[in-house]
């Protein structure tokens, strides 16, 4: 498919009764993985690049060069629309984000999300205009594509220390008007909160899970109002759970039981592209 028919294809997924998974392979053999077991788009994770690369996760610790190197990557390995997570657009101003928005379309991206945090510790939070000044030139720059590019605003509050309710849906609500197309407040901290935002705003919401304390199914998620569930980090920190699990089992008892729950190798081989080399 071309970036209009997966853009289109990303946007109807949006308008589905019932929710969906966008999960997070954090380079192109994982893509190539999750393409395989039948989900229907994807979405780049900073923290699972970061750790993949060996860094912390953190505000800066990423390039928006290396981000959208590795989202342009995770696009060509597979026919599913790709979102990319483009942290806080990789600047303070608007036009910078802007920016960020026309590069990332250039990649192959059909979809990414801008969040409100500055990366700070002193001021963890864009100030309310500057943040919705930022989401509306995000807006506007993607608007000017020759497709519907799916903007992500996410208010992130509740990961930095501003566990208040009535101020993120406040945030949301403003970036709905600003043209965001789906609005996302990670770490909402139950059930009700996630149902007050979904009724607070008009636009999809997107949720994540696979973190610790979120025994939520897609059912339940579904019946809140949720549109989509994206899955962070999640796997990329289960695939290192593996790797650590079976050193440690090396490393304490001498054995190497971790190979029988493996994937085989042919397994492997068989989900991923063959070299250009090849014959």
């Amino acid at each position: 498919m071309n970036q209009l028919d997966k853009a289109i294809r990303f946007q109807a997924l949006h308008q589905r009764a019932k929710a969906f998974v966008i999960p997070n392979p954090w380079d192109a053999g994982t893509a190539r993985i999750l393409a395989s077991l039948g989900f229907e788009a994807l979405a780049t994770t900073s923290a699972g690049l970061a750790f993949s690369l060996g860094r912390r996760d953190a505000e800066g610790a990423l390039t928006r060069t290396e981000t959208l190197a590795n989202a342009q990557l995770i696009v060509a390995a597979t026919d599913l629309p790709v979102a990319a997570d483009l942290e806080n657009g990789f600047g303070d101003a608007p036009e910078v984000v802007a920016e960020t928005i026309h590069l990332a379309a250039e990649c192959g991206l059909v979809g990414g999300s801008i969040e409100d945090a500055t990366g700070q510790k002193e001021h963890p939070i864009y100030d309310f205009s500057l943040s919705v000044e930022r989401i509306a030139a995000a807006a506007e720059s993607a608007r000017k594509l020759p497709f519907p590019f799916v903007l992500v605003a996410r208010a992130e509050n509740f990961l930095h220390g501003k566990p208040d309710l009535d101020e993120t849906i406040r945030r949301l609500q403003a970036y709905e008007a600003a043209g965001a197309d789906v609005l996302f407040a990670p770490g909402l901290p139950d059930a009700e909160a996630i149902r007050e935002v979904c009724s607070a705003v008009t636009k999809p919401v997107n949720v994540v899970m696979g973190l610790r304390g979120y025994p939520y199914t897609m059912e339940q998620l579904t019946a809140l109002g949720v549109k989509r569930v994206s899955l962070g980090s999640s796997l990329s920190r289960a695939a290192l759970s593996g790797v650590i699990n079976a050193a440690r089992e090396i490393i304490e008892d001498g054995t190497f039981s971790f190979a029988n729950k493996s994937i085989s190798f042919d397994e492997t081989n068989t989900l991923m592209v063959e070299s250009p080399g090849w014959s």
